[in-house]
């Protein structure tokens, strides 16, 4: 695998602009163990996020926990995503969109490198420690995340049954279509 959890936790604890991060969360919760989805963030949160395939670089299929990445994805306060059909492709594109400043970045996963997989790992867990943090020390920022998160699994929630629909929709047209094609050939 691409990422390492507790490799980055050790990473984030020797760059001095970062080991706050670590420091304070584990004065909050306790030392870090396990992997990322152990973490309480996860357990509590990312975990609702029902992963759907989507597609992915061929050559790093076996790379990265393309579910994982998903969650964070989908969970993360500080970008937005689109999972969207294309005609000529067999799995959705998962479209993420960040914006910095006045510049806006749209890309799809499909298209990203190894070391922008990682970087995505990396950024996407670092907030959600961050938010986890921040949840715990501020009650009004307790509520204003918790409201936040609530929002983005419904929204999650509603893609799923979506897609499901979409996906119902497209076989009821191609059964239709196969038995109009019978009853031509009928005639």
């Amino acid at each position: 695998m691409l990422f390492d959890f507790q490799a980055f936790i050790e990473e984030l604890r020797e760059k001095a602009e970062k080991k706050q991060i670590v420091e304070k969360y584990e004065t909050l919760f306790g030392p870090i163990t396990g992997d990322t989805k152990d973490q309480i963030w996860y357990t509590e949160y990312l975990s609702k996020f029902e992963p759907m395939p989507y597609a992915v670089p061929e050559e790093l299929k076996n790379d990265f926990d393309r579910g994982l990445l998903q969650q964070l994805v989908t969970g993360s306060f500080s970008s937005d995503y689109e999972l969207k059909k294309e005609e000529s492709k067999k799995d959705k594109e998962l479209y993420i969109a960040v914006k910095s400043g006045e510049q806006s970045v749209v890309k799809t996963v499909s298209e990203l490198r190894s070391f922008q997989i990682l970087r995505l790992y990396e950024i996407y867990i670092e907030e959600q420690m961050n938010l986890h943090s921040l949840k715990a020390e501020d009650e009004n920022e307790k509520n204003a995340i918790e409201q936040e998160r609530e929002m983005r699994i419904k929204r999650w929630n509603a893609v799923l049954s979506t897609a499901d629909r979409e996906e119902l929709a497209g076989k009821a047209k191609e059964e239709q279509e196969s038995k109009l094609g019978d009853l031509m050939g009928k005639l």
